[in-house]
């Protein structure tokens, strides 16, 4: 269990979701692998909680080639529907069509902006902004940066991409860093990076 007195985001009560708030959420990524990792499971996540899909993480991982972009932009109706029958993820066929569905637009992203990567950043000016909160500041559900990103991935066919899906998304990507201004890990998520990912394109 971790240490109970180190401060952290208030969410990060779980083992899991601990570990996902220390290594992962609110660190900047530019691999655009994980990036549309995040995506399809932010969408997922839409009318649930958080603990669920992370819960299932490895299931979405196994069902959706790894979250490799062009594979499952190839994916067909045939594989939609065997996916939808499979009990280690949300089992709603519109959210497992929209991940096909963003994947192709992703790959359009890809040829027009060089990665899905740069395309996403350009909304926070390639920067992570930064918003130390206290305790009776609560985060925002959405931003004017969240609204035309939302706005931008659904112009290229994108679903489950509305505003909040997309503030949460920054979240958890790190282009912007909504960890309480006492956490440990507020620091930590303004020094760390991901590996860039190579576009195909």
């Amino acid at each position: 269990m971790a240490d109970t007195e180190q401060t952290r985001c208030a969410w990060a009560t779980t083992d899991a979701m601990i570990r996902y708030h220390d290594d992962e959420w609110g660190v900047p990524s530019r691999d655009d692998r994980h990036l549309f990792e995040m995506l399809v499971l932010e969408g997922a996540q839409a009318g649930l909680s958080w603990s669920t899909i992370l819960n299932k993480r490895e299931g979405y991982r196994a069902l959706f080639a790894d979250f490799d972009i062009d594979k499952v932009a190839r994916f067909t109706d045939k594989d939609i529907e065997r996916i939808v029958l499979d009990a280690r993820i949300v089992r709603n066929r519109a959210k497992v069509a929209s991940a096909v569905l963003n994947a192709r637009a992703v790959q359009q992203i890809q040829q027009e902006h060089g990665s899905l990567a740069s395309f996403v950043w350009s909304f926070v000016g390639d920067a992570p902004i930064d918003t130390p909160r206290d305790a009776n500041s609560p985060t925002p559900a959405s931003t004017p940066e969240s609204d035309a990103l939302s706005k931008a991935l659904k112009k290229y066919g994108c679903k489950f991409v509305g505003t909040t899906i997309c503030y949460a998304f920054m979240q958890a990507t790190g282009m912007v860093n909504d960890h309480a201004a006492a956490c440990l890990s507020r620091a930590k998520a303004k020094t760390k990076r991901k590996t860039v990912a190579k576009s195909s394109h």
